[in-house]
């Protein structure tokens, strides 16, 4: 094998095309644009969702629901979640520095416990929000739910 007798795989380089350079390049006067309309001219380019002035998508289906902007969004907690932060940490109180540490929540986000699973231990929890079986499970057994503002 010699130097001088390398090259690239066969297909795998390919030489460029070059457009609008007179007749000998087969592109011809038009410059494999075709001829007139937008799509000929220098400048180009089609808006998103343009279906050639056919009705737009977009604009055939039709508008439905809306955005309440009063609506307040809680990231979601469970019981099962506080038990096994509880029992990895060895911890009496959760709240939201805990949380926040344990990356559970994020320091901008409202949090609040959901009553999914079962809670073993005694704990004081101070968050945003309770549902109704998450505060009475905590209270059963012997625990306190603060609700923070």
């Amino acid at each position: 094998m010699k130097l001088s007798g390398l090259k690239p795989a066969s297909g795998s380089v390919k030489s460029n095309y070059r457009r609008g350079r007179g007749q000998g390049s087969g592109g011809g006067g038009t410059a494999t644009r075709g001829h007139k309309g937008a799509q000929s001219r220098s400048g180009y380019s089609s808006k998103r969702g343009f279906e050639g002035g056919q009705m737009p998508l977009q604009r055939r289906l039709p508008k439905f629901g809306f955005k309440n902007i009063n609506r307040v969004e809680y990231h979601g907690i469970n019981l099962d979640t506080i038990q096994a932060l509880v029992e990895k940490h060895n911890l009496t109180e959760v709240n939201m520095d805990t949380l926040i540490k344990n990356g559970l929540a994020n320091k901008n986000e409202l949090v609040k416990i959901m009553g999914r699973g079962e809670l073993k231990a005694k704990i004081e929890v101070s968050v945003h929000a309770f549902t109704a079986s998450a505060k009475k499970a905590i209270e059963d057994k012997g625990g306190k739910a603060t609700e923070i503002k």
